[in-house]
C-alpha cells in the first residue's frame, strides 16, 4: 500500500488510514457552507449518532461510484519508538476479520467488479474502493467491518513486518536520494512529529510488535475520528440510509486521545546536512520554513501569504519553461550554460503540521552543489527584486485553476480532495473557495512573499553527495519477495 503526502515534492512524496449495535440516527446536514447544503451535484454532509461523518457528492456521469473511508490519524500521531505504525495498521486492516480470512477483503471487492487500496501519510489513512454503482452495499458491508472487527493472529503481523521492511529497502535504502530526503526532514523538524518518515525507522519496524498495532488500532479507530466519503453515481438519500444501516449501527467507541500541540520551534540560524552515499549524481535541496494556509474561513496577512507563496511556487515550476527550468536547465540569462539537469519548487499549503517551501536542482555536469544552489536561491531574489509580470501571473493562475477543475472528472479525485479538506478541518466547498482566492492574489503579493520568507534563518539545505568510497559497505539489494505497492487500483 502506497505511503502518500501530496504536499512536498514528488522526492519527498515517496518517503516521505464491538459491542452491541447501535440504532444511529444521523444528523441532519450541516449548513455552514454552500456546499454542505447545495442540493443536486454538490457535497452533502453529515453525522451519524455515533460521531462518524458521512459525506455524498453525487456525479452521475458514469456508473460508477467511489467510496473512501479516511481516518483522521497518520504518522504524525505516533510516539518514537513506535515509527511507522500507522502504516504497518493500514497493511493489517487487509488481513481479515471474524468473518474474513487474509486476504480475501481485496478478493471480494474484484469479484464484484472492483479494485482497492490504501494509503498512508503524515496526516491521515485512508482506504478506498471503485466498484459499479449497483454494488455500492456490498462495499460498505466490507468497509464497515473490517473498521469495526479487524483482526488477525501473531503470526500473520510478523509476516507482513517481513513485506514492510522490504517496502522500505526498496523505497528507501536502495534509493541514495530518499535517504537525503529522509535525512533532511528529520533535520528540518526537531519538535515536530514530522520529523520522523511515514513508513518508520527501520529499527522501530524490527521491534514493533502485535499489540503495538492493535493499541494504536483501538486508539484512533473509531467512529468519532472517520469520515466515509462516497463519491459517484449515487442517490443522496440511499447512500444515506446504506451508512446508516451499516456504518451508523458500530458502537461509538472509547473517546478519542487528546492530541498535543507539539509545535515546532522558532529556527534561529541556517541547518545544512551533507548525505554521502553511492549515488551517480549529486542533488540539493533547500527547505524554508513558511506559513501554512488555515483555510477560506481565515483571512488575515499569514494566510493571503500562504496563497501567495502557492503561486510563487507555480511561478517558479508551475509549467514547462517555467523561471527554474528556463534558468537552471535550460540556461537562460547563462550564456546558455546548464546549471541543472531537473530543478524544481514545491509548496506544502495545508496540513495538520507546519508546512515547507522546497526548492531543489541535480546540479549538471561540472557544476558543485553550491553553485546550483546559488542559482535556486537567485531565481527567487530576482522576483524578490524585480516581480512578476501580469501575463506571467496570469498564466500560473490559468494553469492552476484548470487543473483543479480538470482533476475533478474523476471522482476518485473528488473523493480525494473532500476527505483531504475534511482532515483539515476545512468545509467542503474549500476547493472552489481556494480557486477563488488564488485568483485575487496580486504580484505585488507574490513580491513581497519572495522579499519575507527566503533568509538564510529559516533555511534547512540537504546535499546528497555521490561517494564512490562507500560502495563497499552498501548494503546488498534484497530479492524481492512480495510486491511493496500492491497494484489494486
Amino acid at each position: 500500500m502506497p505511503l502518500f503526502d501530496t504536499r512536498l515534492t514528488a522526492l519527498l512524496m515517496a518517503l516521505a488510514m464491538l459491542g452491541s449495535p447501535a440504532q444511529a440516527q444521523p444528523t441532519a446536514p450541516q449548513p455552514s457552507t454552500p456546499a454542505a447544503s447545495a442540493q443536486g451535484t454538490q457535497a452533502q454532509r453529515f453525522t451519524l449518532a455515533n460521531g462518524m461523518t458521512l459525506i455524498v457528492r453525487p456525479d452521475r456521469r458514469a456508473p460508477t461510484v467511489v467510496q473512501m473511508l479516511w481516518v483522521r490519524v497518520g504518522s504524525m500521531d505516533e510516539v518514537d519508538g513506535t515509527s511507522g505504525v500507522a502504516h504497518v495498521l493500514e497493511h493489517m486492516m487487509f488481513k481479515g476479520t471474524p468473518d474474513l480470512a487474509p486476504g480475501e477483503f481485496s478478493r471480494r471487492v474484484a469479484a464484484i467488479g472492483g479494485v482497492d487500496n490504501a494509503f498512508t501519510s503524515r496526516d491521515a489513512t485512508a482506504y478506498h474502493q471503485q466498484v459499479p454503482a449497483r454494488r455500492l452495499e456490498t462495499a460498505m458491508q466490507l468497509e464497515a467491518d473490517r473498521f469495526a472487527r479487524n483482526q488477525w493472529s501473531d503470526e500473520e503481523f510478523r509476516r507482513e513486518v517481513e513485506v514492510i521492511k522490504e517496502e522500505r529497502r526498496q523505497r528507501i535504502e536502495e534509493s541514495p536520494r530518499a535517504r537525503m530526503f529522509e535525512a533532511l526532514s528529520a533535520t528540518v523538524y526537531q519538535a515536530s512529529p514530522y520529523r520522523r518518515p511515514v513508513i518508520g525507522w527501520m529499527n522501530d519496524i524490527e521491534a514493533m510488535t502485535p499489540d503495538d498495532a492493535r493499541a494504536f488500532y483501538r486508539r484512533w479507530y473509531v467512529p468519532a475520528n472517520a469520515a466515509l466519503v462516497i463519491a459517484g453515481d449515487v442517490d443522496v438519500a440511499q447512500v444515506r440510509a446504506l451508512a446508516e444501516k451499516h456504518f451508523g449501527a458500530i458502537p461509538a467507541g472509547a473517546a478519542l486521545p487528546q492530541r498535543k500541540p507539539r509545535e515546532e520551534p522558532e529556527q534561529a540560524g541556517p541547518r545544512r546536512i551533507e548525505y554521502r552515499a553511492v549515488a551517480d549524481q549529486a542533488l540539493v535541496a533547500l527547505a524554508y520554513k513558511v506559513p501554512q494556509w488555515r483555510g477560506a474561513d481565515v483571512d488575515n496577512d499569514t494566510d493571503r501569504d500562504a496563497l501567495a507563496l502557492t503561486v510563487l511556487s507555480a511561478v517558479l515550476d508551475g509549467y514547462d519553461g517555467a523561471r527554474l527550468d528556463r534558468a537552471l536547465v535550460q540556461g537562460a540569462g547563462t550564456g546558455g550554460k546548464r546549471i541543472a539537469d531537473s530543478a524544481g519548487s514545491s509548496y506544502g499549503l495545508m496540513g495538520r503540521g507546519p508546512q515547507l517551501f522546497t526548492l531543489s536542482a541535480v546540479p549538471a555536469r561540472g557544476v558543485t552543489p553550491e553553485m546550483a544552489s546559488a542559482a535556486l536561491k537567485a531565481e527567487v531574489a530576482r522576483i524578490a527584486r524585480e516581480g512578476v509580470q501580469a501575463a506571467e501571473l496570469q498564466r500560473v493562475k490559468t494553469q492552476w485553476t484548470a487543473g483543479e477543475i480538470y482533476k475533478l472528472d474523476s471522482v476518485a479525485s473528488q473523493a480525494r480532495e473532500l476527505g483531504s479538506y475534511w482532515i483539515n478541518g476545512m468545509p467542503l466547498d474549500t476547493g472552489e473557495r481556494l480557486i477563488a482566492r488564488l485568483r485575487g492574489v496580486t504580484a505585488e503579493q507574490v513580491q513581497s512573499v519572495a522579499q519575507r520568507y527566503f533568509s538564510d534563518e529559516q533555511l534547512t539545505t540537504g546535499v546528497l553527495v555521490p561517494d564512490a568510497s562507500r560502495r563497499a559497505a552498501a548494503p546488498a539489494t534484497q530479492p524481492s519477495g512480495t510486491n511493496p505497492t500492491p497494484l489494486r487500483q
